[in-house]
């Protein structure tokens, strides 16, 4: 491929004679086959969320957020209330489509639509959420509107040391970037921040990859998967770790 470069001599970046900033995404509700994901809400998702998410006993799903555990409806009301009206972060319930119970929350995040890039985040889920074909649905179809949008990147970012979370990244497509030193400061400690990301050129095989997995032909009479995601996912990877 030749090189872009200017009067000078000094190479540039691939021009994009046709890039057009995407819209901010709007609060429209997102529909799959197991979940809907809908504007948080404190009247609709408070306390059904805070029920389902005390089967954490101990509290381990809040150690890599900002915030959290909550030790009372009121303490979780009032952060959801501060929440839900954001635009940056946008937050959504991931609700079950068999019985419309909110069972987790996420959102995008740090979206820039100039530069088309847009992050997932603030991912939390209850216990009845985890490692379920509906959490992965979910974070498809977050996926799938950002691109649909017309952004060219899409950013996964996590504590380095938050293990699950990075093989979660991984799972779904995101290709490791690299780490960001002393990034922030969360609850009194560092935070070493590993960055992963899916750009708009790997969505189409990883589309694929998404809508093979979550195929009820993939999964058998006692709800077993056939073929994992990772394995559909690891050879689009352009990085691990």
């Amino acid at each position: 491929m030749t090189q872009t470069r200017n009067r000078l001599g000094q190479p540039l970046g691939d021009p994009l004679p046709d890039w057009v900033s995407p819209p901010h995404p709007s609060r429209e509700p997102m529909e799959g086959r197991l979940c809907r994901l809908e504007p948080l809400g404190p009247e609709q998702h408070a306390e059904p969320l805070f029920e389902v998410n005390a089967l954490d006993a101990d509290g381990r799903s809040w150690t890599y957020l900002p915030y959290g555990p909550f030790d009372s409806l009121d303490a979780y009301r009032a952060w959801m209330d501060a929440v839900s009206e954001a635009s940056d972060p946008l937050f959504f319930a991931i609700c079950r489509r068999s019985d419309g119970k909110p069972l987790g929350v996420a959102s995008y995040l740090r979206i820039a639509p100039g530069s088309g890039s847009i992050e997932v985040g603030h991912i939390h889920y209850s216990p009845r959420l985890k490692c379920t074909p509906v959490a992965t649905e979910a974070m498809y179809l977050m996926m799938q509107r950002a691109f649909e949008l017309g952004y060219r990147r899409y950013e996964w970012k996590c504590d380095t040391l938050n293990a699950a979370s990075r093989a979660a990244a991984q799972r779904l497509g995101f290709s490791f970037e690299g780490v960001f030193r002393q990034a922030t400061v969360y609850k009194g400690r560092n935070r070493d921040t590993a960055w992963y990301a899916v750009i708009d050129a790997d969505w189409p095989a990883l589309r694929q990859a998404f809508v093979r997995w979550l195929d009820p032909a993939n999964f058998d009479e006692h709800g077993r998967q056939r073929v994992s995601l990772s394995q559909l996912t690891a050879p689009l990877l352009t990085q691990r770790r």
